[in-house]
């Protein structure tokens, strides 16, 4: 049964060699805690209990984290909704399991004061490359977009009269952004320049000095290094821009709901994290600030 759904996973559902042999492996490793053939075992006499101690066992290992056991049983999930597809069995052990509780981390994000230092310090506003890299970051910072989404950002998207960006967000899906004055004014010298600085090649909004779009690397390394003049956090990614863009808003009082809308969530759920590191930093000034809260 192991090998039939391995061929299915390969053929039917075209995962990589590398995720096959992973969930190979995976299964081995379970059947042989339970001391059974993964070939000649029999659906129905695995029971929720088995599962239970399958995970038991694991958290008994120092070496594995309750995050990465829900990859584990996601795999015998899958594999049992095979089992229940071709008819294998009916019964379905995996129902109700409670995986261990995972600590999730909080979004790193800059400091206000952080971006202040950056997008106020002096820079030549005549250097092509200057006027850019600091416009990217102030667009990460303004909007929350993604890497992909400033990547594809073209002229015909920047609506200046109107103070809007389009972008295409995931899954092809437009959304409207909402630009200062501030930003629109500095996105149109930046336009002015850049046509009389360089030959355009391409339509896009960020290009490099010949002409064509820029791509993921040179964008990653334009935020890293300007945010490490200003910034200790060990990542320093468009990403943490993005986070960043969401706890601002949120501290400030935005609702939640604009702040999904804003940053193209399918589900409130995915923004919600960011009240978590509100609440944090709250927890941070109330123990520095109260005599009583050590």
């Amino acid at each position: 049964m192991v090998s039939d759904f391995l061929q299915y996973i390969q053929y039917e559902k075209n995962y990589s060699s590398r995720t096959v042999l992973l969930y190979h492996e995976e299964l081995e490793r379970f059947f042989r805690f339970l001391e059974l053939n993964p070939d000649e075992f029999v659906p129905d006499n695995i029971s929720n209990s088995d599962i239970q101690h399958w995970i038991l066992f694991l958290l008994d290992d120092k070496k594995i984290s309750p995050r990465t056991i829900a990859p584990k049983i996601s795999i015998l999930k899958s594999f049992w909704r095979f089992l229940l597809k071709r008819g294998y069995t009916q019964k379905n052990p995996l129902l109700n399991i409670v995986l261990p509780k995972t600590n999730k981390p909080l979004p790193a994000f800059f400091k206000v004061r952080e971006m202040d230092m950056v997008l106020d310090d002096s820079f030549l506003p005549n250097e092509f490359e200057a006027l850019r890299d600091r416009l990217i970051i102030a667009l990460f910072y303004a909007t929350g977009i993604r890497l992909s989404e400033l990547l594809n950002i073209e002229d015909k998207d920047i609506y200046l009269n109107e103070g809007s960006l389009k972008v295409l967000g995931k899954r092809n899906k437009e959304r409207i952004i909402p630009i200062s004055k501030e930003l629109c004014s500095e996105i149109e010298s930046y336009i002015k320049l850049r046509n009389k600085t360089i030959e355009r090649l391409d339509s896009n909004l960020f290009l490099r000095k010949n002409g064509k779009k820029t791509y993921p690397k040179l964008i990653y390394n334009i935020v890293r290094d300007r945010m490490t003049e200003v910034s200790s956090l060990k990542k320093r990614s468009p990403h943490v821009l993005r986070h960043t863009f969401a706890t601002t808003m949120l501290n400030n009082g935005a609702d939640l709901n604009a702040v999904k809308e804003l940053l193209g969530h399918s589900s409130l759920a995915a923004t919600q994290v960011y009240t978590h590191t509100n609440f944090k930093e709250l927890q941070n000034i109330y123990k520095q600030a109260h005599p009583r809260a050590q």
